[in-house]
């Protein structure tokens, strides 16, 4: 297995509408397309209470291209991004990191 660690850094006051995002459309296009979540959370405390943690499982990093590739391009995906998008950019910057578990994870 692999892990990526995804971190969202918001547009200051726009965190609502990221979490809506991920609630109502993003999660459910994600189950469409085979991506596996670990979790999803909010910071209470940390460097920044405007960011949105999550995690993916992938079988390997040629699952993780095929199936965020395909979910890239899914039209549903890209008008609800759009529509969220109306007021302003949500997301201001990402932060992404693949992890490989070592041989005492949890996760595997």
């Amino acid at each position: 297995m692999v892990y990526e660690l995804r971190v969202y850094h918001t547009v200051p006051g726009r965190l609502p509408a990221i979490i809506k995002r991920f609630d109502t459309v993003t999660c459910r296009l994600f189950e469409k397309h085979g991506i596996k979540q670990v979790g999803f959370w909010t910071v209470a405390i940390g460097e920044s209470s405007s960011d949105l943690v999550y995690m993916l499982q992938w079988e390997s990093l040629a699952d993780r291209d095929k199936k965020f590739a395909a979910f890239a391009v899914d039209p549903e995906w890209i008008e609800a991004r759009a529509k969220s998008e109306a007021d302003g950019p949500i997301v201001a910057s990402i932060t992404n990191s693949i992890l490989m578990p070592t041989s005492f994870s949890a996760l595997k």
